[in-house]
């Protein structure tokens, strides 16, 4: 045998430890392996989550019951006596046929509440009004004395009280309002007393627009207009 020469060694090395293409081809295909996963496409989105079901709206609460606003209403139209049933004009010119009045009454805790409303009488303009004793009649007349819960020992039929230790506001019942542009308007007044043996039967609309308070005039109030029956009787003591 021919002992090798030093090229044949040197081959010999280059066959045993190769270089080039073939060599780096592994190290090449792993860096590509290891580059598609750093730059691949977009990661895979979670799974959705399912969304929790609605509650289930809020029971809606039954209504409040009302409270009655009053024992008694009474309402009426103007007519004239000889046509009117339960609300007499005895001055068209200033309670015109047509206008029409209502009242509600309640009491409750000792102590009574009473509401006036009038609409079509004439605009802009004060009226005095009160609770009286007995019902409306042919005339103004008819219906008595203003009602008194503490009933003036000085007074007559022929010269109702006007004394204002009876004939005031928290001892007779007053109602004065004042009309709007329309000629509506409404009034309203609480008394600390309750009807017991004794109660109203009406409400009366005078002529003056505001009622007096001065001794020797109190409670008085011009001319009777209009007259509406209230049964007062029916108001519950409270």
């Amino acid at each position: 045998m021919i002992p090798p020469t030093a090229g044949n060694a040197t081959d010999m090395i280059r066959t045993t430890r190769p270089r080039g293409r073939s060599a780096r081809l592994p190290i090449l295909l792993a860096g590509t392996v290891l580059a598609a996963v750093a730059c691949g496409g977009p990661e895979p989105a979670p799974p959705a989550v399912p969304e929790a079901p609605l509650a289930p709206p809020a029971p809606i609460a039954p209504p409040t019951p009302q409270t009655p606003l009053a024992d008694v209403e009474a309402e009426g139209t103007l007519a004239p006596p000889d046509q009117a049933q339960d609300a007499f004009t005895y001055d068209p010119a200033q309670a015109p046929v047509g206008a029409e009045l209502a009242v509600e009454a309640g009491a409750s805790d000792g102590a009574t509440r009473v509401r006036l409303e009038v609409e079509g009488l004439l605009p802009d303009r004060g009226y005095a009004a009160h609770a009286h004793a007995r019902p409306c009649g042919p005339t103004g007349d008819a219906a008595g004395p203003h009602f008194q819960n503490e009933v003036d020992p000085a007074a007559t039929p022929e010269q109702p009280s006007t004394d204002p230790a009876y004939a005031n506001p928290q001892n007779e019942i007053w109602l004065d309002l004042r009309t709007d542009a329309e000629g509506d308007g409404e009034a309203s007044t609480e008394v600390p007393f309750v009807f017991s043996d004794r109660a109203p039967a009406s409400v009366v609309i005078h002529e003056a627009e505001t009622t007096a308070t001065a001794a020797g005039e109190a409670g008085s109030a011009g001319g009777r207009l209009a007259c509406l029956n209230v049964p007062f009787d029916q108001v519950a003591s409270g």
